[in-house]
């Protein structure tokens, strides 16, 4: 198998894992989350086939980061309600969190062993944006196990007095 092979494995496992961690997530906003991520990876899935089939492929500017930061952002309101995660839901996450941290490792060494620049540069955005997906991950697990907490950070500059390095 080679790396865009591997790669195409590693998407088609992740859509999913992240639908049915959707489906057993009750917190609709922890719900729409996955679902945006899911939107990723099919795209991801996408490119990879693209190359695989020896199609010409365009990487989009797509922020994972900033597409998540919407949902939360349309649904704040619904993010005060308190809804304890379960220990699925942790666990789910926790799973997608290592999930994504062996797709950044594997993008990091396919980029680096490349034989094109096209499936250089693919690896090395596909590698980002699992970053950013790790990191949806992480805060999202930071927000479900300590709620309070996360306002704080979240806030922290009403907190702080409003210092730009806090």
């Amino acid at each position: 198998m080679n790396a865009i092979e591997i790669a195409i494995k590693m998407e088609t496992d992740a859509i999913a894992y992240y639908g049915e961690a959707a489906e057993r997530t009750a917190h609709p906003v922890g719900k729409k989350m996955f679902l945006s991520i899911i939107d990723d990876e099919k795209r991801h899935l996408k490119m990879l086939e693209d190359v695989f089939k020896g199609l010409e492929i365009t990487a989009r500017d797509v922020s994972p980061m900033k597409n998540v930061k919407t949902v939360f952002e349309r649904h704040r309101d619904e993010m005060t309600e308190r809804v304890p995660a379960t220990t699925d839901e942790m666990e789910a996450l926790k799973v997608a969190m290592g999930m994504e941290k062996e797709g950044i490792e594997f993008y990091t060494k396919a980029a680096s062993e490349a034989r094109t620049a096209k499936e250089k540069a693919l690896f090395e955005r596909l590698a980002e944006e699992e970053k950013q997906h790790y990191q949806v991950f992480s805060n999202t697990y930071f927000f479900m196990s300590d709620t309070g907490s996360w306002f704080m950070w979240e806030e922290h500059s009403i907190v702080d007095g409003g210092t730009p390095t806090a």
